[in-house]
């Protein structure tokens, strides 16, 4: 065969897998979608359950949510299922976060992102007998007394616990890691005294800050967040380019066809921009995000290796 005609039999099959990709998605979906996630009651099963919600109508099929133990057992299923869009993972930042945290190279091999859903920044607490009313205080004192300051964290390698240590990170300061077994038992310690400051969730330490219990100091996002009002960013107030927040997206399997994707993304998007949307997520303790897969796969690309070098430098592990 020549290479012209080759060439043209190569652009002819590209074009021709191109149009079965397009009438896949135009046909999508024509049975029921299943959207694996955490426990029921928890956060993620909330998440997933306001979109499946949302978007059942118009695929015109149901959306039917489905619970595990846990994301983490959630994930693999999704993983391993076929690549048709008809399985789906609604998950937080474990989805990347576990493989880096257990020394894998490839983050996201085992997933196409269809959508960034909410974000949720954490808040900087102190003990109230804690002489600081301001980060600037806060890095003062702990520059002062290196190695005399705790923070406490919920689990390894949790958003609490990488906060805690690009605060670390970034300012130079010595305050010592306690782990706690969940986020209860670690806003309880540093609401008692035991130890002084910590990164905890907004629905975990609003109470103890209204009581006074608590006093918070910074958001860890990169602009205020509706769901800490008053509160500056950490970045701010003295820790320039400081930004860390959790983010809930939803997850296809590697290979899914990118028409399938992009229907998946476009209903999802159009829910996530109306205000029922935006007035529940603030209820669940998120703020909207709304993303292209492109963009979606681009922010955790970004942050696989920022987050990742802080791992490695930090020697966080998990097993």
């Amino acid at each position: 065969m020549s290479t012209a005609r080759s060439v043209v039999s190569i652009c002819s099959v590209a074009m021709m897998m191109l149009g079965v990709g397009v009438v896949y998605g135009q046909n999508f979906p024509s049975k029921p979608i299943r959207i694996l996630t955490g426990s029921a009651g928890g956060s993620n099963d909330a998440a997933a359950r306001l979109i499946a919600g949302g978007i059942s109508g118009p695929l015109g099929q149901p959306v039917i949510v489905e619970n595990r133990a846990s994301v983490a057992l959630a994930a693999p299923i999704v993983a391993q299922s076929p690549p048709d869009g008809y399985t789906l993972v609604s998950a937080g930042d474990l989805i990347w976060l576990g493989p880096l945290l257990r020394g894998q190279s490839d983050a996201i091999r085992d997933f196409s992102p269809i959508s960034m859903m909410a974000s949720a920044p954490n808040v900087l607490v102190v003990h109230p007998s804690l002489p600081v009313r301001s980060v600037k205080e806060l890095i003062a004192l702990a520059k002062a007394r290196p190695g005399e300051l705790n923070y406490s964290t919920s689990s390894a390698g949790g958003v609490d616990h990488l906060a805690g240590e690009l605060f670390k990170n970034t300012t130079g300061v010595n305050v010592v890691w306690v782990p706690y077994k969940g986020g209860n038992p670690s806003t309880i310690a540093v609401v008692s005294g035991e130890v002084q400051l910590a990164f905890l969730g907004v629905f975990l330490v609003s109470p103890h800050v209204k009581s006074g219990r608590l006093r918070g100091l910074a958001v860890t996002s990169s602009q205020p967040s509706e769901l800490a009002a008053g509160l500056p960013t950490l970045a701010a107030s003295g820790v320039p380019g400081y930004e860390i927040v959790g983010i809930d997206a939803m997850y296809a399997p590697a290979k899914t066809p990118a028409a399938v994707v992009h229907r998946l993304n476009e209903e999802i998007v159009r829910f996530l921009k109306t205000p029922q949307a935006k007035a529940k997520y603030l209820i669940l303790g998120g703020e909207v995000v709304a993303s292209s897969p492109e963009e979606h796969l681009a922010k955790i690309q970004s942050r696989v290796t920022t987050i990742g070098k802080l791992i490695r430098d930090a020697g966080i592990k998990i097993d």
